[in-house]
């Protein structure tokens, strides 16, 4: 069963605005949101045991997943910088 709630928006709520401009204007990040939210409801799948899988498997994705975040983060945060320097 999930822990919490692993959406963008609730990792990252002070970026909440941001996030929805990116996803809305910036192609690059829309794909990057895409493939979190896909590997967020596989590893949500895997952990109720509707998708089988060894825990290996499983942490692989959530390993996947964090590297993305990580990602994701940096990612708005550059595109805050820019918008501040432009």
């Amino acid at each position: 069963m999930p822990i919490e709630n692993h959406s963008l928006v609730n990792e990252f709520p002070e970026f909440k605005d941001d996030i929805h401009q990116l996803k809305m204007d910036d192609a690059h990040f829309k794909k990057l949101y895409d493939e979190y939210h896909h590997l967020t409801k596989e590893v949500a799948k895997m952990e109720q045991e509707i998708i089988p899988s060894t825990t290996l498997e499983e942490e692989k994705l959530k390993k996947q997943r964090l590297q993305l975040k990580d990602t994701i983060q940096g990612y708005i945060k550059a595109s805050k910088l820019a918008s501040i320097k432009a």
